[in-house]
């Protein structure tokens, strides 16, 4: 009597297989304290990538001609006006006390004053990066699963004509910018169809329920954007592991075809979606400048703009760190998961050691 595999079984051998052996011991898995080991120096070398990109953003305005106090004041403005106004900002202690002093308020949460108007800056920053977090969230809540469902289906039926559908459509999202579609959407619902306001009047401080239903064009087009480039990846790493051996294996098994794609295709294809994603997040969490500037959202990145304008060095400062420490630790996140998530990975960060 011959002995038949179940399909299972020999599926998840096949798995096995293209993720490596756990017989060559020069690809052994990780334990878990050598997980939390790696996961560990990843953190520390975020912490180190934030606190170098301090140092930089603050030499960097430290190199500007003049200072936060010139930039707003008049040109001819000296005497006490000039001083009271340095003494407000701490401009006459030296670089590395003022540095000091800024870095500890940065880590209590406090980015000190804004030269126009000597406002909190953690207070003008806090409402805008809520709003940006609930543009991103518009966006992402979308644009991720649509993203992941169009480029699945381009994957399975590959050059088919729901494949070039998909693609051509992506590849259009794609070369076009961003303010040329939003100006496209402003016209068509806002002003011929009249379903949308053009823009947001909205003040930076209102709830964010008051935001609705103004920066819904804003959320379409980042989210036209994502589905874009999230998309592609996605039907990339369909196809390549549907033609791993261990899927044609599975299939000349009998495993029905929706469980080879939903239980192991599909999860060992998003792996290499996840660095794409968590940039698209980091681009969305640190303010989309464009898209803000258009459709006049009280964003990070329409406060950047207006803070470039304004010259209020302190504000730029805190923006920049903040943006900066947004994609650190969205990478830093994606990294971890694809560790968590990787066999493969995670036997190679242990060949490495």
């Amino acid at each position: 009597m011959v002995h038949t595999p179940h399909p299972d079984k020999g599926l998840d051998e096949g798995i096995k297989l293209g993720l490596g052996s756990e017989s060559d011991p020069a690809l052994t898995r990780t334990g878990p304290a050598d997980m939390t080991s790696l996961l560990l120096r990843r953190l520390a070398l975020g912490l180190v990538t934030i606190w170098i990109v301090s140092v930089i953003i603050f030499l960097g305005v430290e190199a500007l001609p003049g200072d936060a106090c010139t930039a707003v004041l008049e040109r001819d403005a000296q005497g006490e006006v000039l001083a009271k106004c340095r003494d407000d900002l701490g401009l006459n202690a030296p670089a590395l006390t003022r540095y000091a002093d800024w870095a500890v308020g940065v880590l209590h949460g406090d980015f000190g004053m804004s030269a126009n108007g000597l406002q909190s800056i953690s207070e003008l920053v806090g409402y805008r990066v809520r709003n940006s977090l609930l543009l991103a969230a518009g966006a992402l809540s979308v644009g991720i699963p649509l993203a992941i469902f169009l480029g699945t289906v381009a994957g399975l039926w590959r050059d088919k004509p729901i494949d070039l559908l998909f693609s051509t459509g992506a590849i259009f999202a794609m070369t076009i910018p961003d303010f040329v579609s939003a100006t496209i959407l402003i016209l068509i619902f806002a002003i011929w169809l009249g379903w949308v306001p053009a823009i947001v009047i909205t003040p930076a401080d209102a709830p964010p329920l008051d935001f609705f239903p103004e920066f819904v064009l804003a959320a379409v087009v980042l989210t036209l954007v994502m589905i874009a480039h999230i998309m592609r990846m996605v039907r990339s790493s369909v196809i390549e592991v549907m033609a791993t051996d261990y899927v044609q294996m599975a299939t000349l098994k009998g495993v029905p075809y929706w469980r080879i794609v939903l239980t192991h295709a599909l999860p060992n294809a998003l792996l290499p979606a996840i660095n794409v994603i968590a940039l698209t997040i980091a681009w969305l969490l640190g303010g989309v400048v464009v898209v803000e500037v258009v459709f006049n959202y009280p964003g990070l990145g329409r406060m950047l703009v207006d803070a470039v304008s304004d010259r209020d060095l302190p504000v730029i400062q805190a923006i920049t760190l903040i943006v900066a420490a947004t994609y650190v630790g969205v990478n830093l996140v994606a990294d971890i998961l694809a560790m968590m998530l990787n066999p493969r990975l995670r036997t190679h960060q242990t060949r490495r050691q």
